[in-house]
């Protein structure tokens, strides 16, 4: 598919001077970054937190996970 970009002239010529250096036409680079840029986007999406977690029963009797306010307050009763 064709397209037309706007590319500013310093990076254009660096890009020209890479893609002939590595005898690529300037396409070829242009796709190449592009495959890492989107390569980089689908990594992050796809990250998930691993579980981490310590085992045991869950929360004290009498507390909820949405009231972590009384989470906190027990967590320091006993505390000077």
């Amino acid at each position: 598919m064709k397209t037309s970009i706007e590319i500013s002239d310093p990076l254009l010529k660096r890009a020209r001077a890479l893609a002939a250096r590595d005898k690529r036409t300037l396409r070829d680079l242009v796709e190449a970054g592009l495959r890492l840029v989107i390569e980089r986007d689908d990594k992050r999406a796809g990250f998930q937190l691993r579980d981490a977690s310590v085992g045991g029963r869950g929360l004290r009797e009498g507390l909820r996970y949405d009231d972590w306010g009384k989470v906190l307050e027990m967590s320091y009763e006993g505390r000077t």
